[in-house]
């Protein structure tokens, strides 16, 4: 075998361990944080093809299409029975589900992916940064990590970049890296039209500092102080009509939307309520790195 052939076979290997866990690795996924993580939530569409499937505060989302659907996030490990129950309450089906995306690789976003990924066979796909801690499950995460997997791991079928988009029986979703709260953040921008008009959306993953460590102090993230800086310049130039996020706290829907509302796409239309969102997390920045 050749220098060439040899350096290949074992970059292959390397490969392979990183990217399949062994299956035998513990899962110990933490206490929810609040009761509203586990709270269930009546299932709700928020505007044209797009819908809110999530609990009471983590957030999932529903992008119906003729060729199947498009899921955003899956909440804890026990929010699968959930989040196929919120599915069919709106008449459609979890099976139909043919694509699997996150906005980050934390156990409260990613703790049911692997199951649901299991039972429909779709495709998840996940941003390149947040590729270690899909497929460990969680155990290299910076800040929730080093004890051991928090969530089951789980194999990507795409890894995406900045900008590249998912397509899906006419939806088309934009990926924005936005890294700093996991080291593949990201957002999703996607245009969907109801029976009146078109809108643009934005699910945001709002860089939310997770860490007491001051920055510096971080040597498997040695970027994290300049990718949070990033993230927040490059969210606050993005156009939108409504905004979305990974936690329902995060941009008030409870206080926009209410179980026995009708649709109404209105309420979502938030900017005021996005930059400030923003400016807290920069104050929340700049203390941060004052440590």
């Amino acid at each position: 075998m050749s220098k060439s052939a040899l350096y290949k076979t074992i970059v292959h290997i390397i490969f392979l361990l990183v990217a399949f866990p062994l299956a035998a690795q513990k899962v110990k996924e933490p206490k929810p944080f609040s009761t509203e993580w586990t709270k269930p939530y009546q299932p709700f569409r928020i505007v044209g093809n797009l819908y809110y499937v999530g609990s009471y505060d983590l957030a999932s989302y529903l992008i119906t299409t003729k060729q199947g659907n498009i899921l955003i996030n899956t909440g804890l490990a026990s929010s699968a029975k959930q989040i196929k129950k919120n599915i069919e309450v709106l008449g459609f089906k979890l099976g139909d589900t043919k694509i699997l995306l996150t906005t980050q690789a934390h156990y409260d976003h990613l703790g049911a992916m692997a199951d649901i990924k299991k039972i429909t066979g779709s495709a998840f796909m996940v941003d390149e940064g947040d590729l270690p801690a899909v497929t460990d499950g969680g155990s290299s995460d910076y800040a929730l990590g080093g004890n051991g997997s928090t969530f089951k791991p789980i194999k990507p079928d795409r890894l995406l970049h900045n900008g590249d988009t998912i397509q899906l029986g006419g939806a088309q979703l934009i990926m924005l890296h936005h890294p700093g709260h996991t080291k593949g953040s990201c957002s999703f921008l996607l245009t969907v039209k109801d029976e009146q008009k078109s809108y643009r959306v934005l699910i945001a993953n709002m860089p939310t500092i997770v860490t007491e460590k001051k920055f510096l102090d971080i040597s498997s993230y040695s970027t994290i102080a300049k990718d949070y800086e990033y993230t927040l310049q490059a969210m606050k130039t993005i156009s939108f009509d409504i905004w979305l996020a990974s936690h329902a706290s995060q941009f008030e829907m409870h206080n926009k939307h209410k179980p026995s509302d009708g649709y109404n796409p209105a309420a979502f239309i938030d900017h005021g309520g996005y930059i400030k969102a923003l400016d807290n997390l920069q104050k929340q920045y700049v203390d941060h790195l004052r440590k």
